[in-house]
């Protein structure tokens, strides 16, 4: 069960994100928070872009882990 603490630092971490995402021409939802496993979709130009694992890994799950240093893994819905 997630904690509603720790998905408001999640979202604030996908704000601050986001913008970076939007002007590449895609996006991120929140899809859940497992344990200590954040599941994301990208979405646009970022969901069908090739190296978006490391858009995944370098950008979202740092950030994250910057905000909510719990938080052990950042993975794409499936």
């Amino acid at each position: 069960m997630e904690n509603n603490e720790i998905r408001k630092k999640v979202e604030i971490a996908l704000e601050n994100i986001r913008p970076y995402l939007i002007a590449d021409g895609g996006n991120i939802s929140l899809i859940s928070i497992v344990d200590k496993t954040v599941t994301v979709r990208l979405e646009g130009a970022c969901a069908e872009c090739e190296i978006n694992h490391l858009t995944l890994k370098n950008g979202v799950e740092a950030t994250i882990k910057k905000y909510v240093p719990e938080i052990e893994k950042v993975v794409e819905e499936e």
